[in-house]
């Protein structure tokens, strides 16, 4: 069965019958392999951190301790909301343009005595290899066992993987996505909507998602004519609504997260054209120092494979995954110039599952992503760990 064949199983897995003892071994076998895989680039990833802090050390400065080392950017606004809340600019930016997810659980663990930072690694870890069984489940129902193994290679092996391992929001979401995702896939409607709506208190992407479960729904109908499930997909709906309803009474604006990224972030409204101009004169007008030039590069390499993989979506009829992936485009592509988009790519499973699709059958196509991917996964690693920006 082909990627591009697969619209027919988003449709019939919902009413598939029930596996076999043989179907219950092979997914169980699909689990372990994802564990064993993300907590083995786990131990790379400390091998990474581990050597960045002593080799890339300033000449007359101690060694930057283990924890110190991940607090690194964005990490100082969600422990700063940890700390203090939404109210003011603790961490000297309007923290509403960060959804209330990741710094509630930063929270949480402080109040049993854990450090934010290894909170947010914790959190990490174990969304990630939730994410990690998830990505291989649906690599399986694409590809066998050996795709849904070989997407959760290519996924950590991704050269911005450092954020699955940081205390970012990339597996958090994740965690929540890719399992709502699969519910969707097996037409659990209320499971699906659930984890959507908790993935929409972590990121903005959340939005996207709710879209794409809808989108899929629809999709569903074509063989399943009745209303099943449609009231769940607006549950959403109620985390978004509460936040911005938080946002008003704090702020007086309904969309102070967005105009909180527009103000800080460059995030304001941009033709696509312009936004395109932007980032090429970044990347390569002489406007940025090397290291930032250097990733505005990325962003455009990112986008581009994004707009591809949506057109590719669309071309095969996956109308869930275009969704999903093609709003994210479109954000990007709509801001003042492209931004962590490199970022975004971890969380596009249709693009690991392809690949790992593709690779199972084209073993060349495997060394090769890994001949370029794992050694800018270390630099990129390394540059997050040292401060410097990593997009």
């Amino acid at each position: 069965m082909s990627w591009r064949d697969t619209e027919s199983v988003a449709v019939e897995t919902a009413d598939s019958p029930g596996r076999g003892p043989s179907s219950v071994l092979i997914r169980r076998r699909v689990d372990n392999d994802a564990i064993g895989i993300w907590i083995l680039s786990r131990i790379s990833m400390v091998v990474v951190a581990a050597a960045t802090g002593w080799l890339f050390a300033v000449n007359g400065q101690d060694v930057i301790g283990w924890l110190d080392r991940w607090a690194q950017w964005d990490v100082h606004h969600y422990r700063g909301i940890a700390i203090h809340g939404y109210e003011g600019q603790p961490t000297g930016v309007p923290n509403e343009a960060f959804f209330p997810g990741l710094p509630a659980l930063l929270w949480l663990g402080a109040q049993i005595g854990l450090p934010h930072v290894l909170t947010g690694l914790l959190v990490s870890f174990v969304a990630g290899g939730i994410a990690a069984i998830a990505l291989a489940r649906l690599g399986e129902l694409e590809g066998g066992r050996h795709a849904g193994r070989l997407a959760v290679v290519l996924w950590v092996c991704a050269p911005p993987a450092v954020f699955l391992a940081a205390p970012y929001t990339e597996a958090l979401f994740l965690g929540l996505a890719l399992p709502a995702w699969l519910a969707a896939r097996r037409g659990h409607w209320l499971a699906a909507s659930s984890l959507t709506a908790l993935a929409c208190t972590v990121r903005v992407s959340g939005i996207f998602l709710a879209a794409a479960v809808g989108v899929h729904w629809l999709v569903t109908r074509r063989r399943h004519r009745n209303w099943s499930g449609f009231g769940w997909l607006f549950l959403p709906l109620v985390p978004l609504a509460g936040w911005m309803f938080y946002l008003k009474q704090l702020t007086g604006n309904w969309l102070a997260w967005m105009d909180a990224q527009a103000q800080e972030w460059n995030r304001e409204l941009t033709p696509p054209w312009e936004a395109l101009s932007n980032t090429w004169q970044a990347a390569f007008g002489g406007t940025q120092s090397p290291g930032f030039a250097w990733m505005f590069g990325a962003e455009l390499v990112a986008m581009l494979a994004g707009t591809l993989l949506t057109a590719a979506l669309l071309w095969w009829r996956r109308w869930g995954e275009a969704t999903w992936v093609g709003l994210q485009v479109v954000a990007f592509a709509t801001s003042f110039w492209f931004f962590s988009v490199p970022r975004a790519m971890l969380l596009w499973w249709p693009l690991w599952v392809g690949l790992a699709v593709l690779a199972s059958r084209r073993r060349w196509v495997l060394w090769l992503y890994l001949a370029v991917s794992a050694p800018l996964m270390v630099v990129w690693a390394a540059t997050f760990l040292t401060g410097r920006w990593a997009g």
